[in-house]
């Protein structure tokens, strides 16, 4: 294989806790958070939208980054619980580098509130393919989200081939031995796709982070005063086998577990996986 300049990707995964709790306070939270994460490619769950301007579009402008967002069809189940039908609701991709064959799909089993989000990001290690998407909400709806991830499996196994694995990012409202992830990752069960393996890249976390990787925390006012308990939800998944060049995964960790001058810039943290990707001949 020919050289391939070694190339530090930083990728995230955050949902942004749509219109709830305080917006306009957790606006410039949200933003402080992600300008010190710094990573490459975001994905983004719980999106608002109004008249054709949306929070993803804000944030890009503010952190000089290239966007793409996905409307969901039907953002009623949100917008019912606040009684505010103007917003919308979606999925988005920050990324450092530009954005291409962007592709939106609904997914099945969401009454149109469900949708995945597919972007290629040509990185200097070469093109990148990112999804993000955020499942059937429900504690009981797991065979929902089963239909949901083959959905998601299918793409990815379809999609044109990109130089570096894809990597499948979102809130998916199911843990780690959930049947649905087991799904999707593919290799504690037979995969949704044949040959497809997502791996969980919380699998590379190391020390304590390896056992603490909650994106739903008591320690959040939002979840407490939800009476839940902890929960990982949300995942950076990547792809094994695919892509010409090799990629690496270097450290595993969240973000946003805090207040920001005391404002809880979402109900979620973050997932941050630092990938080392390229050879150097």
């Amino acid at each position: 294989m020919d050289p391939v300049p070694v190339t530090a990707i930083r990728v995230a995964t955050w949902n942004l806790w749509w219109r709830f709790g305080d917006p306009e306070r957790r606006r410039p939270a949200i933003t402080a958070v992600l300008r010190e994460l710094d990573a490459d490619v975001v994905g983004l769950q719980e999106v608002w939208s109004l008249e054709g301007d949306d929070l993803a579009g804000g944030l890009a402008a503010e952190l000089d980054r290239h966007v793409a967002f996905a409307p969901v069809p039907d953002a009623s189940p949100w917008t019912d619980r606040l009684g505010d039908a103007r917003y919308g609701l979606g999925n988005a991709v920050l990324s450092r580098w530009p954005l291409r064959d962007v592709h939106t799909e609904v997914l099945p089993a969401g009454g149109q509130a469900q949708v995945l989000l597919s972007v290629v990001a040509d990185t200097p290690a070469g093109s990148l393919r990112c999804v993000t998407t955020h499942l059937t909400p429900s504690l009981t709806a797991s065979a929902q989200r089963v239909e949901q991830v083959r959905a998601v499996a299918r793409h990815v196994a379809t999609a044109d081939a990109t130089d570096l694995a894809p990597v499948v990012v979102g809130d998916f409202n199911a843990e780690p031995a959930s049947d649905e992830m087991r799904l999707l990752e593919g290799h504690l069960t037979a995969p949704a796709e044949p040959g497809l393996l997502l791996a969980d890249t919380w699998r590379w976390a190391t020390g304590s982070d390896r056992w603490d990787g909650a994106t739903w925390r008591p320690d959040n006012p939002a979840v407490a005063a939800r009476g839940e308990p902890p929960s990982r939800v949300d995942h950076v998944l990547l792809g094994l086998g695919r892509g010409r060049v090799p990629i690496r995964v270097e450290r595993v960790g969240l973000f946003g577990t805090g207040p920001w001058h005391e404002v809880w810039p979402s109900d979620h943290a973050g997932v941050v996986v630092d990938l080392q990707a390229g050879n150097r001949g």
